[in-house]
């Protein structure tokens, strides 16, 4: 196992984190490649993203779409804006070929809103290439736990 590559990748993935959690969304959205996509699939063991319903499946104008209306103050979804703290753990390299590595790893979110606390659990999996000496995001996919039971309305990125 290469630790050092894991501990750049799993430092690259808390910066992530701690951008979306202290609501850096420019910062958060210059992370990504133009051609990169943020999924949250319903069901958790699928793959086939594209022909299957999701949570999120953003390209990088859906993102763009989904910071301006987390920031406008004119969705009723975030308004108050809930208080994020995305707590990350289990760091694995599923994979390192051609300046690509593939990390997954636990992700415990809790959310504030409305005088109520609300958490999540999630394996989320990066897809992320080099890009210098550091990564962009290719692909993130955040398999919630409970992502086939009802789900209150989640108004910020998980």
């Amino acid at each position: 196992m290469n630790i050092e590559l894991l501990n750049h990748a799993a430092a690259f993935v808390s910066l992530e984190a701690d951008l979306l959690d202290h609501c850096e969304y420019a910062a958060w959205l210059d992370l990504w490649e133009d051609s990169g996509t943020y999924i949250v699939p319903i069901d958790p063991n699928e793959t086939d993203f594209a022909n299957t319903l999701n949570y999120a499946h953003d390209d990088a104008a859906m993102r763009r779409l989904r910071v301006q209306r987390l920031t406008s103050g004119e969705s009723v979804s975030t308004v108050p804006a809930p208080r994020t703290i995305r707590s990350l753990s289990r760091f694995r390299l599923l994979a390192d070929e051609g300046g690509v590595v593939t990390l997954r790893c636990a992700q415990i979110l809790g959310e504030f809103r409305k005088d109520v606390m609300k958490h999540y659990t999630a394996d989320v999996t990066f897809v992320l290439a080099r890009h210098g000496d550091a990564f962009r995001i290719r692909q993130k996919v955040v398999r919630l736990l409970n992502a086939t039971d009802a789900l209150a309305c989640i108004g910020y990125i998980p």
